[in-house]
């Protein structure tokens, strides 16, 4: 039986696969058929309908997933295609799951240059159903950069989508946008899926409460400043000028939480108000500022289309200096060299019946996605963390062993002292020697290594705990992905009745 260890991060443990999105655009960045084009599978060459008949006779799984779509939501989502290994090969995003992901089985996918490579190697399909197209655009993503399926063509590099950022350090505190964000001293809204509409929503946002984007470092304590000279936005009436110290502190900021209070969902106000000047430009026949208004409600209005901080995470975006993670974590754990590689293990719960695990690796202080690993827990029934972490980390590390392969530098344990205790019994009852272990309780972020009583308590700026905490939720995110997959799976098997004879299959280690 195939081991999914010996697969990338793509292969579920129990051989069930991921679910998928299909969207109206390809992840390739090209341009996918339109509804126009999928009206022409009505009249489809004979030389097609030979290749789509060939495809449905000869390949069960090509045919068994033809059917699945049949059943998949008419809602915007992700669908995922896999291979007979059941390694993830396509991941894209749609407006309508069924119509979308169906697509790929007319005959115009084995005429479409993008697709008629490899639709022959779709042996399963599944999906992932979101809340709306920007979800499914985020998720997509994110899903793509994880995975790695080798025919999405694009996503698969470190472009992230871009934040609103409004720095709180600062006595009059700036707004701009960035793919980079700070990791403290900044409120975050994002990510945003199109940077030149947050862009134009930015200069919108700045007519109306009138903040600086500067990167000066004003200080009010200072009174040279009011003998500086302010830019152009000032002469405009777009901003107030605290670098001529024009405003005081607490005015300035008051206009802030305005405009926090608006991109938190204080809009109706102001677009209602905007909605009003334009019929009344209009009605005076003055279309060219009626135009402008209704051009700039568009542009508040698409502020909508964003994912949240939490939900849409971009880990990629806040830098964490990795040699400096690896050097101070040698340090507080007395380690005799520094840990290249780090691997971390997370426990998710799907309903309170079924239980699955991540664990993902780290290179040189950095992800390593070709290393990640996803286990379906087997042996273990209801929700027990510690005999779910027994299983996964006997099964890993096990296999390891029989194989001799390299175990990590050291192994982070999602959680406190019962969590590493119980992975230490695993390795205990396989009777192998474990490599240096730790687990990082989330709480209060405390430390914790076999035989010692009391934890580690390190500063928040800690260089080794920040790696600790990018490898725990990391591992986390990787195993809430399953756990939704997983869920969306177990939906929709209920809805349909149906169950795929692969869902049947249980992996070994």
């Amino acid at each position: 039986m195939t081991n999914p260890d010996d697969h990338d991060g793509l292969t579920d443990d129990d051989g069930l696969t991921d679910d998928g999105l299909s969207v109206d655009t390809p992840s390739s960045g090209e341009v996918e058929p339109d509804e126009a084009s999928d009206e022409l599978l009505a009249m489809p060459t004979p030389e097609l309908l030979g290749r789509i008949r060939d495809l449905l006779s000869g390949n069960l799984g090509f045919r068994r997933s033809a059917e699945k779509v049949r059943e998949f939501p008419q809602s915007p989502g992700v669908y995922l295609m896999k291979d007979v290994s059941g390694v993830v090969i396509y991941v894209g995003k749609a407006k309508n799951l069924r119509a979308r992901a169906g697509s790929y089985f007319h005959a115009a996918a084995a005429q479409e240059i993008r697709t008629a490579d490899w639709i022959h190697e779709i042996a399963d399909i599944d999906f992932m159903e979101c809340s709306n197209e920007v979800d499914a655009l985020l998720t997509e993503n994110r899903l793509i950069k994880d995975i790695q399926p080798r025919h999405n063509k694009d996503l698969k590099d470190d472009k992230t989508f871009p934040y609103l950022m409004i720095t709180t350090h600062e006595a009059f505190p700036r707004v701009e946008v960035t793919r980079t964000p700070r990791d403290k001293g900044a409120k975050l809204y994002g990510p945003f899926t199109s940077a030149g509409q947050l862009r134009g929503a930015l200069q919108v946002m700045q007519r109306v409460f009138k903040f600086r984007t500067c990167s000066l470092d004003i200080d009010d304590a200072d009174p040279r400043w009011q003998w500086f000279r302010p830019c152009l936005l000032a002469s405009i009436d777009q901003c107030t000028a605290p670098c001529n110290l024009r405003i005081s502190k607490a005015d300035y900021r008051r206009d802030i939480r305005r405009l926090q209070t608006f991109l938190e969902g204080g809009s109706t106000r102001l677009l209602s108000q905007m909605r009003d000047e334009m019929k009344e430009a209009s009605v005076q026949l003055d279309f060219e500022r009626a135009a402008r208004l209704r051009d700039e409600i568009r542009l508040l209005e698409n502020l909508d289309r964003r994912g949240e901080i939490d939900t849409h995470a971009q880990p990629e975006v806040f830098y964490i200096d990795p040699k400096k993670g690896m050097r101070a974590l040698k340090k507080v754990l007395g380690m005799d060299r520094e840990p290249r590689v780090i691997e971390g293990v997370d426990i998710a719960h799907l309903g309170g019946s079924d239980t699955v695990a991540s664990l993902v690796q780290f290179l040189d202080g950095l992800p390593f996605k070709p290393g990640y690993r996803r286990y379906k827990i087997q042996g273990v029934d209801g929700i027990d963390d510690f005999r779910s972490i027994h299983e996964v980390i006997a099964r890993r590390f096990k296999r390891l062993h029989d194989e001799q392969e390299a175990f990590p530098d050291l192994l982070m344990i999602d959680g406190g002292k019962g969590q590493l205790n119980a992975a230490l019994a695993a390795f205990r009852d396989c009777d192998i020697t474990p490599p240096v272990m730790v687990s990082l309780a989330k709480k209060e972020e405390e430390i914790f290594q076999p035989g010692e009583k009391d934890p580690i308590r390190l500063g928040r700026e800690s260089f080794a705990l920040r790696l600790l905490q990018y490898v725990r939720d990391e591992a986390h995110r990787f195993a809430q992905h399953y756990h939704h997959l997983l869920r969306n799976k177990s939906a929709f098997e209920g809805l349909t009745g149906k169950k795929s004879k692969r869902s049947d299959r249980k992996a070994q280690d």
